[in-house]
């Protein structure tokens, strides 16, 4: 497949790139800064060289799915709803690409009572400096959520999101997931193996999923 993903030189990514291209698929680094682009993925990379807010629907066209792993800093958290908002309107009416969304573990429930994980993230220490970010991928998600033209899809990670290998992947649902040891963390690698095995085998149509390391 063409897959295009936006944010290529993030922590996650590098390693949906990784994934990708270990499975044989034509991949496409979507940045702003090329140099870098060839800097941590390779020269030989394929590149789009544009900002996400300056992308096109012909841009869009040429690829099979495009994997949004778009970040920001806090101060400028709201362009997440921006981007999702600009994709779907780039998308709709075409059949393709599939937008797959890697949003927050904030949305998702936890507890005896299923509260949003959001409401804990709010009480942790200095979280004023960065709660910013998960809120407004909670609110991406509100946004997707009234979707209901485009093929969309969006990936949670656990309470801890962090550069690893890939290990044994759990999947659900809308419930923040949780070891057997009481811990709740996803690396970089856990995620890509999930995005890639959506891409190849979609179980999941306009709804966000969960992923965790087993």
């Amino acid at each position: 497949m063409k897959i295009g993903i936006i944010g290529a030189t993030g922590n996650a990514g590098r390693a949906v790139v990784a994934q990708a291209l270990a499975r044989g698929h034509d991949v496409t680094a979507i940045v702003r800064n090329p140099g870098k682009a060839a800097e941590m993925l390779g020269a030989d990379l394929p590149v789009l060289n544009r900002d996400a807010f300056d992308l096109t629907t012909e841009d869009l066209r040429t690829f099979d799915v495009v994997v949004n792993a778009f970040a920001t800093a806090p101060e400028q958290a709201s362009r997440h709803v921006d981007l999702a908002r600009k994709l779907v309107e780039l998308t709709r009416g075409n059949q393709s690409p599939r937008l797959v969304f890697i949003l927050g573990a904030g949305s998702l429930k936890t507890g005896a009572d299923h509260h949003l994980f959001i409401e804990d993230l709010r009480q942790l220490p200095s979280a004023e400096a960065w709660v910013s970010i998960p809120e407004n991928q909670l609110r991406e998600l509100e946004y997707l959520r009234s979707v209901a033209d485009v093929d969309w899809v969006g990936v949670s990670p656990s309470a801890q999101f962090e550069p690893g290998e890939a290990r044994d992947v759990a999947l659900g649902i809308d419930e923040l997931l949780i070891t057997g040891d009481g811990t709740s963390h996803t690396t970089t690698g856990t995620m890509a193996v999930a995005i890639l095995d959506e891409i190849e085998q979609p179980a999941h149509r306009r709804q966000r999923f969960t992923v965790g390391d087993r």
